[in-house]
């Protein structure tokens, strides 16, 4: 009997055990917002629902721009979603702001049932997984990769965001119809496919409008950390306003380390600068006055802005940002189409590829990062951009 009992107890602990490990090793697929974990399959699945992928940096450095657009699409996903008709499910996979692992990361998505992309967040991951959306034949928005390779040459994958050719040409347009700077440096990342198209488009069109570019400098993913042979170059030479196509995170140590040498041009930076102010750690009196081009201003008093800000604030603790946005207009864009084009939940992916593309090249949409947008057939947005300047730790507007 004795045995009988011991033997009782170890099958049921051994049950226990296997019942505990089964239910740790199925996903979480609950949204966690403001996280910044990987959530594997999005979230609940939803009966009929076209599935919506993308990848993103939602872990590393990069985080916060992969963060705030999936965050800005599934407050658009919901919203839909309780609108009834239509209806989609939303999968964001994390590329670390990496070319291979975007790759990696769409392939899960395809096996998972893709049928509409929001393609990768950050240019250099995007430039990689566009290819794969063309010859799929998945049609993707991105929200923000705005590297003019990332939709060169493919007729189905389309950008939310400015392409660098338009922020670089419109940056110096700014700078001069406004009278921001007389010598002008430029400090960009030579390995970035962002910066550079920026720049390059930039010197350009400064040439054209007899903007003097003073000094030029470069840094690297390696040496993002010490500015001081780029910030003294700036100031040998009597640069008034410093030009900065880069993300925020190496733009807030060019901050810390101008003030350091006693060094205050003026700075001017494109969409990549949006965010900055939540920089953890980042002493925000050091972006006194920084202006930049963005399509999108959480401080806008209109009734679409005022309502996602408040929903985005309630759902993540946090003010969202021109990501965020990017991300949150893609999704509604993806539903005006799809309600147009009568698209279902049971057509192909290539199917719902066609009959969007005829969409996005015919359409107007109205969004929070502008109004009255429209694409060519090259994927790349017709659209206003905003000049904001920040001020006592917000953005405002500058027109």
């Amino acid at each position: 009997m004795k045995k009988f009992l011991a033997f009782l107890l170890a099958v049921m602990m051994l049950a226990a055990l296997v019942a505990c490990g089964t239910k740790s090793a199925l996903p979480d697929t609950t949204p966690k917002p403001g996280s910044n974990i990987n959530e594997p399959d999005g979230g609940a699945a939803v009966a009929g629902a076209i599935k919506i992928g993308g990848t993103g940096p939602l872990t590393g450095g990069a985080a916060i721009y992969g963060q705030a657009a999936r965050n800005g699409a599934q407050i658009a996903v919901d919203e839909i979603n309780a609108l009834g008709g239509v209806q989609f499910e939303l999968n964001y996979q994390d590329d670390e702001h990496d070319a291979e692992k975007a790759v990696n990361a769409y392939n899960t998505l395809k096996d998972w049932g893709m049928q509409v992309s929001l393609g990768s967040v950050t240019s250099t991951p995007a430039v990689a997984t566009s290819v794969e959306n063309f010859e799929d034949r998945i049609f993707a928005i991105t929200p923000s990769a705005s590297a003019v390779a990332v939709t060169a040459g493919k007729d189905n994958v389309f950008q939310m965001c400015f392409a660098d050719p338009n922020q670089g040409s419109a940056s110096a347009q700014y700078i001069v119809d406004q009278k921001l700077g007389t010598k002008v440096a430029v400090i960009y990342k030579n390995d970035d496919v962002y910066s550079t198209g920026i720049y390059e488009t930039f010197v350009t069109k400064s040439a054209d409008l007899g903007l003097e570019i003073v000094s030029t400098t470069t840094f690297t993913e390696d040496s993002q950390q010490d500015f001081s042979v780029q910030l003294g170059d700036a100031k040998s030479k009597g640069a008034d306003l410093i030009f900065l196509p880069m993300y925020y995170t190496p733009a807030s140590l060019i901050f810390q380390q101008a003030k350091s040498m006693d060094y205050a041009p003026k700075y001017f930076g494109v969409d990549g600068m949006d965010g900055i102010l939540t920089l953890e750690g980042f002493n925000i009196e050091l972006a006194e006055g920084v202006m930049l081009l963005t399509p999108f201003n959480a401080d806008a008093t209109d009734a679409r802005t005022t309502g996602f800000v408040a929903k985005y604030k309630s759902a993540y603790n946090e003010v969202p940002n021109q990501f965020a946005a990017d991300g949150y207009d893609c999704v509604y864009a993806i539903y005006e189409a799809v309600t147009a084009a009568g698209v279902t939940s049971d057509l192909s992916a290539s199917e719902i590829n066609d009959l969007l593309v005829a969409q996005f090249t015919t359409f107007s949409f109205n969004g929070l990062t502008g109004d009255n947008m429209t694409w060519g057939t090259n994927g790349q947005v017709t659209k206003a951009p905003k000049g904001m300047v920040i001020e006592n730790g917000a953005y405002l507007g500058m027109d």
